[in-house]
């Protein structure tokens, strides 16, 4: 038996995504030394006929925190943001686990290897949303002269869920963690860190993304030892656009010295209109080629 497993979650509106982020870690000869695991938030009976055929295990998600129900009525993908923090316990015969969420796929092997070594001796393996040309998600508003009101997407989520002035100022301009993709062994003490935190997140503030303050708390505050990758790691496209490689048919990043693209995330959607590119592959974008071209391309998985 294979002792590292890639884990990801799904429902039934994104289906499709999870099939592709499947298939783009099958189409790497490497990836028979790992096993595939999903958790269920609400696939239908034919879906999860069709998964059974092309992953090792799947596990139904549970509320493995209790969350108030009005909070959480009707939306079963919600349980992302607790059943993630629990991987050990859904899927207890390994010893390392990659999570990638969904609308994310593998295009470079070797990222998921470096994930699997980066979380070697209890450490988180995992990516900051800060880099070249990455936006910053804090908001600057100019009241008058030298004076102006600084604000904080992650010092006014630690607020509203209950922490301390302490707690949410340290987190407040540390650069964004983002837990789309991170890795963990097992025996980590992260993950009991990491629970710890997300209950009382949980207990005051809003369900969505509170994994991930969470996380941000327990790696500024709590000092869980993270090993931080490169940004093509996890590479959030409606950040900052990839560039394609028409060369090497390969996505990269859109500045020297343009390292391939290891996994693409599609978080927050890849909009045109009111049409996300997550829901439908037949939308494409302008891009453009490090051979000096623009393009029209979707930036969703093609299989080999």
């Amino acid at each position: 038996m294979n002792s590292n497993a890639i884990v990801t979650l799904a429902d039934s509106n994104y289906f499709e995504l999870l099939q592709e982020l499947i298939d783009s870690i099958k189409d790497h000869e490497q990836s028979k030394s790992v096993s595939i695991c999903v958790l269920d938030a609400g696939l239908t009976a034919e879906q999860l006929k069709i998964l059974k055929q092309k992953v090792y295990s799947i596990k139904k998600a549970e509320w493995d925190i209790e969350v108030p129900g009005y909070k959480v009525t009707g939306k079963e993908w919600l349980k992302s943001q607790v059943s993630r923090a629990f991987l050990p316990k859904y899927f207890p015969e390994f010893n390392k686990y990659l999570w990638i969420d969904c609308d994310a796929w593998v295009n470079n092997w070797s990222t998921v290897e470096m994930y699997f070594e980066a979380c070697n001796n209890g450490k988180l393996g995992i990516t900051q949303s800060v880099g070249q040309g990455y936006r910053v998600l804090s908001k600057v508003n100019w009241l008058f002269g030298k004076l102006a009101l600084i604000k904080s997407q992650n010092y006014k989520h630690a607020k509203k869920s209950g922490f301390s002035e302490s707690t949410a100022r340290k987190i407040a301009f540390a650069p964004h963690i983002n837990i789309g993709v991170f890795s963990l062994e097992k025996n980590s003490s992260c993950w009991k860190t990491w629970q710890d935190i997300l209950r009382k997140a949980l207990s005051s503030g809003k369900v969505f993304g509170s994994e991930g303050l969470a996380m941000n708390i327990a790696v500024y505050d709590k000092d869980v030892e993270a090993e931080f990758l490169p940004l093509y790691c996890n590479w959030i496209a409606s950040n900052v656009l990839p560039k394609y490689d028409q060369d090497n048919d390969t996505f990269v990043e859109p500045y020297l010295p343009h390292n391939k693209i290891g996994i693409m995330h599609l978080a927050a959607g890849i909009w045109v209109g009111k049409n996300d590119m997550r829901l439908n592959k037949n939308i494409k974008i302008k891009i453009k080629t490090l051979q000096g071209k623009d393009i029209e391309k979707s930036l969703r998985h093609e299989s080999s």
